[in-house]
């Protein structure tokens, strides 16, 4: 201050190593935000280069508390930030997506919802059409923006405390465990799911109940409306649940379950669009 300096340069001065622990405050400034995160990146960055990370209880260098600083700053300055461009060295991510685990965990959020969101998805599945592959791949690819994983983990939270959510939980089990079990015995699974083999007034309102959560979907995942895509999915919960009262998916006639089958793998899919089902443990 005294030598003239544009006040943005006294604060990035002061604030750059900030925060320095829990109880401290993240810079202000965005030229203080800049620094700060290019100092504790490049610090990360330089110590994986050289394969010194951090092991057990042993952290001389305090890696975790730069990675748990650039955490702070990009979540609460709510910044859009794609770390996968600054983090090239190995599994720097991995200690990332570690790290906002307990940040996340701290602040109430429950550690299956972080896994499920970070989960690069259901198993692969044949059934999947080119339109819910490119999702998925656009659902993994953005788990390098620590902000857009948060906002993920926030809005299935906040899904699965409603009733639509815990029941369609309770159906994308079941469904998947119908479609385990038949996969392990090598039962057909049609590519696709044929209008015209659907003679239950339950699994055509499925059908169609799916198609209209698919486009919903898809809308909110391109535009990260993550409540939205809840709300996609949360129609799905009454015509599961009216489908497994009502139809018997393994049908004497081969070709009916087979559509039945992978009527199930496309809510399967559905689900795996937002996040994992399979790794909540709720």
């Amino acid at each position: 201050a005294l030598q003239g300096e544009h006040p943005s340069v006294q604060a990035a001065i002061e604030d750059h190593y900030k925060p320095l622990g829990p109880g401290d405050q993240v810079p202000g400034d965005p030229v203080a935000i800049c620094v700060s995160l290019a100092d504790k990146l490049d610090m990360l960055v330089g110590f994986w280069a050289i394969d010194e990370k951090p092991t057990g209880s042993k952290d001389p260098y305090a890696l975790r508390r730069a990675a748990l600083g650039v955490i702070r700053v990009v979540l609460e300055k709510e910044l859009t930030l794609r770390l996968g461009g600054f983090t090239p060295a190995g599994d720097l991510l991995a200690f990332f997506h570690d790290r906002l685990k307990v940040q996340l965990r701290d602040s109430g959020a429950r550690h299956d919802l972080v896994d499920a969101v970070l989960s690069e998805g259901a198993d692969a599945d044949a059934s999947i059409s080119p339109l819910e592959g490119e999702i998925r791949q656009s659902h993994t690819s953005h788990n390098d923006d620590l902000l857009d994983v948060t906002r993920r983990v926030e809005a299935l939270g906040s899904f699965l405390a409603t009733e639509d959510g815990k029941n369609l939980l309770s159906g994308y089990r079941r469904a998947a465990n119908i479609l385990a079990a038949e996969e392990k015995k090598g039962t057909a699974i049609a590519a696709k799911v044929d209008l015209a083999l659907l003679s239950e007034p339950e699994e055509k309102l499925l059908a169609g109940a799916t198609d209209r959560a698919e486009i919903e979907l898809t809308d909110a995942l391109l535009n990260a409306d993550y409540q939205h895509a809840m709300a996609g999915l949360a129609k799905l919960r009454l015509p599961v649940d009216a489908f497994f009262e009502k139809v018997l998916v393994n049908a004497e006639d081969e070709r009916v379950r087979a559509n039945r089958l992978a009527l199930l793998a496309r809510i399967r899919a559905a689900c795996g669009r937002v996040a994992d089902f399979s790794r909540i443990t709720g």
